[in-house]
């Protein structure tokens, strides 16, 4: 498979994503600019950032002037999912080569599910790295695309923007029922609803999204170990 080929084949992959993304970015930059943040601000988010629910989230911290110890401790909560990411792709990206750091930044919720499926790959190792950058990639140029083109509608139109943050839950329970329609498996997924569950009986609505989020990654860490010893 040549180059350009791996690149169509990312791209047409990527291709659902591009429409939550550009949807979503567009919010982004309704609500920054509705804060009194102009598109400049949105743009630079979307690229150092480049997390969905974090950047919604950002919107608040910024508008709060909240501190730095507050800060990391809210992205934390909200990202710490991405623990979970890195350790089923482990396999995946130990071959990788220069663009392993970008790979590891780029790893959203949506550019997971697209690259979890070892089925879509191409046979070479060079081309499965061209393959895994260019998703990550074009996925990242959607999100900051709808960033500014919401910057810029905000920019230009005034209008009621409650409820637009709610979008991010949407695009979770979408990505969600994907993963669940097409893995053969669905222990990960079951994990995750028990733990929470369990959690917010225990810590109330308040406090378990932090002790969802460490009970979540001790069990799928013994999962992942289990599953290496028993391959092996």
């Amino acid at each position: 498979m040549s180059t350009k080929e791996v690149i169509k084949k990312a791209f047409i992959k990527s291709l659902p994503v591009m429409a939550a993304y550009v949807i979503l970015g567009m919010g982004f930059g309704i609500l920054m600019t509705g804060r009194g943040y102009g598109p400049l601000w949105s743009f630079v988010c979307s690229i150092f950032i480049f997390a969905g629910s974090m950047q919604y989230v950002t919107v608040d911290l910024l508008a709060a002037a909240a501190s730095p110890i507050n800060a990391a401790v809210m992205t934390l909560m909200v990202n710490a999912r991405h623990l979970f990411y890195g350790i089923s792709m482990i396999g995946k990206y130990r071959e990788m080569g220069k663009t392993k750091p970008y790979l590891i930044f780029g790893l959203t919720d949506e550019t997971y599910s697209l690259l979890c499926d070892d089925r879509d790959y191409p046979a070479g190792k060079s081309q499965r790295e061209l393959y895994c950058f260019f998703v990550t990639a074009f996925n990242q140029s959607y999100w900051v695309t709808g960033t500014m083109l919401g910057a810029l509608i905000g920019t230009v139109f005034r209008f009621n923007s409650n409820g637009i943050d709610f979008s991010m839950t949407a695009l979770f329970v979408t990505v969600f029922v994907e993963q669940w329609l097409t893995s053969e498996e669905q222990r990960s997924a079951l994990i995750g609803i028990g733990a929470a569950i369990l959690c917010l009986l225990v810590f109330g609505e308040s406090n378990f999204l932090i002790p969802t989020m460490i009970l979540i990654t001790l069990l799928l860490s013994v999962s992942y170990r289990k599953g290496g010893k028993n391959n092996g």
